[in-house]
């Protein structure tokens, strides 16, 4: 299981940290214009929802099915399988001033030649992405703490 986290620090409440994570329309603000989420069924964050995340390449759009397996204040975890099989957890951890949240990634690509592809071309691209879609959230997140 491959592991990658990253964490940022937010001058929002972990509520409105929160809301910019399960707010499908403030999550297209943030999260990489490549990737879309589309709900399977109703939109929810609560346990057992389903989306997918698309990847917007194309032809061939690359699909991980997710469905969220752990959900509490300030903290969802999505569960996915694709050509990826793991989670994503975003925990928001309220701070004297602001919030810290915390990107957890854990994964394992069963296929060995989709594993190779990733670990070759797109591992490295991963990580700088997760590093940027948390500044894009920070940045969401603190215009909307900034309105009250």
């Amino acid at each position: 299981m491959e592991v990658f986290e990253q964490s940022i620090d937010i001058n929002a409440s972990a509520a409105v940290v929160e809301r910019c994570i399960s707010d499908r329309i403030l999550m297209h603000r943030w999260l990489n214009p490549v990737l879309r989420c589309e709900p399977v069924g109703e939109w929810s964050t609560d346990v057992g929802s389903h989306s997918r995340f698309v990847i917007q390449i194309p032809v061939i759009k690359p699909t991980l099915n997710s469905v969220v397996i752990e959900r509490q204040p300030g903290l969802i975890v999505w569960g996915f399988e694709g050509f990826f099989k793991g989670r994503d957890r975003w925990e928001c951890q309220p701070q004297a001033k602001g919030t810290r949240l915390i990107n957890r990634f854990e994964f394992e690509i069963p296929n060995p030649l989709v594993s190779w592809g990733f670990k070759t071309f797109a591992e490295s691209w991963t990580k700088q992405d997760m590093q940027s879609q948390l500044r894009r959230l920070k940045l969401v997140a603190e215009r909307i703490g900034d309105r009250g």
